[in-house]
């Protein structure tokens, strides 16, 4: 049950501006229909009642995600679900997973695309399909403007590898044993990808990619495609191709039987960022198996752990300078770079 929301920015500066009054509105709505309380910080939350088991869903932003899993240990929590990408960087990962193992307080992250449908049927398919090649495809609907953008920027300010991308970098550690260690070399595709500097909404400067496609191969052998596009449409899907780069196979998300929930949704929530609609089967499936895994123990089957988070942002924090370098570069067409492993990313 759904017992307490935390939201220190409409509960406080943010009550009177945009959304504000939507806000109050929903909050009046959950607590008399669901008793639902509602707190401007994780501290004023009441002790766990005996008996109880309590379980964080952590959704804030990037920076503020270390802080808050020390307040939801505090706070009596046993599981932490953990958005993606959980940190801003590897090292605060690594001492978030001491100090909840310390605790004895599991950690669950977000990466809802390990449980989704054309993840699993496309791996599937190129398990049957020797020789083959499955290339990830992520977009989202932004404005292809520089206003639009700029606002994307600033407010993601990790980065598209730490951000957009790294559901797919999440997949690549899970399924296809991508690690730092074990990337035998990457392969930027020019002709596809673009990196702009953009001004957000305070008026600072911001580079980022609006879209990038890379391959990787590994040192086991593996190989494997990530293709994302801020701008590129509201349906991401996984592709399989022969070894002359011929589409043998694609699965997309939604697909047709999740097109009809999504016209239920829209009409439900209007005005949601439409990705919302067509992961929300996948998001309800991560979130029954991590709240069973709170609730009786059972094992939360598929989802990503702390180790394949810090993974997957190793893995970003070592491609960023590599393929900005890259797309920066003035070598025309696509771009290969030797995988090195260095301490300081920004020195690779």
């Amino acid at each position: 049950k759904l017992c307490h929301i935390v939201e220190p920015w409409f509960l406080g500066a943010g009550a009177s501006g945009p959304g504000g009054p939507e806000f109050a509105e929903f909050q009046k709505k959950s607590e008399e229909e669901h008793g639902v309380q509602f707190h401007k910080s994780v501290a004023d939350l009441p002790p766990v009642a005996e008996g109880v088991k309590r379980l964080a869903l952590i959704s804030g932003r990037t920076v503020d995600n270390p802080r808050l899993l020390t307040e939801a240990i505090a706070a009596g929590c046993s599981v932490v679900y953990l958005e993606k990408p959980g940190a801003p960087t590897v090292a605060e990962l690594e001492a978030m997973k001491k100090e909840a193992a310390d605790a004895n307080v599991a950690i669950c992250m977000g990466y809802n695309k390990n449980v989704c449908k054309y993840v699993r049927k496309a791996r599937e398919f190129a398990a049957s399909t020797p020789g083959s090649h499955v290339t990830f495809v992520s977009n989202n609907t932004y404005e292809p403007t520089a206003a639009s953008l700029g606002e994307c920027f600033e407010r993601n300010a990790e980065g598209m590898l730490k951000n957009m991308a790294i559901h797919e970098l999440a997949l690549l550690a899970s399924f296809y044993d991508v690690s730092v260690d074990n990337i035998e070399s990457v392969e930027a595709d020019k002709d596809f990808s673009s990196m702009q500097t953009l001004a957000g909404p305070s008026g600072k400067e911001w580079t980022d990619f609006d879209k990038i496609k890379f391959t990787i191969k590994t040192k086991t052998g593996k190989e494997v495609s990530v293709q994302a596009d801020r701008c590129g449409g509201d349906t991401s899907y996984a592709m399989v191709s022969d070894a002359d780069g011929i589409e043998l196979f694609r699965h997309s998300m939604p697909d047709e039987e999740d097109k009809a929930n999504v016209s239920v949704l829209e009409v439900k929530y209007p005005g949601a960022m439409p990705y919302f609609f067509s992961q929300d089967p996948d998001y309800i499936t991560v979130k029954e198996r991590v709240a069973k895994l709170c609730a009786t123990g059972e094992e939360a089957k598929e989802i990503a752990t702390i180790d394949i988070a810090i993974a997957a942002l190793s893995v970003a924090e070592y491609l960023t300078p590599v393929l900005r370098e890259k797309l920066g570069s003035e070598n025309a067409g696509s771009s290969k770079v030797e995988g090195v492993v260095a301490t300081d990313p920004a020195k690779v």
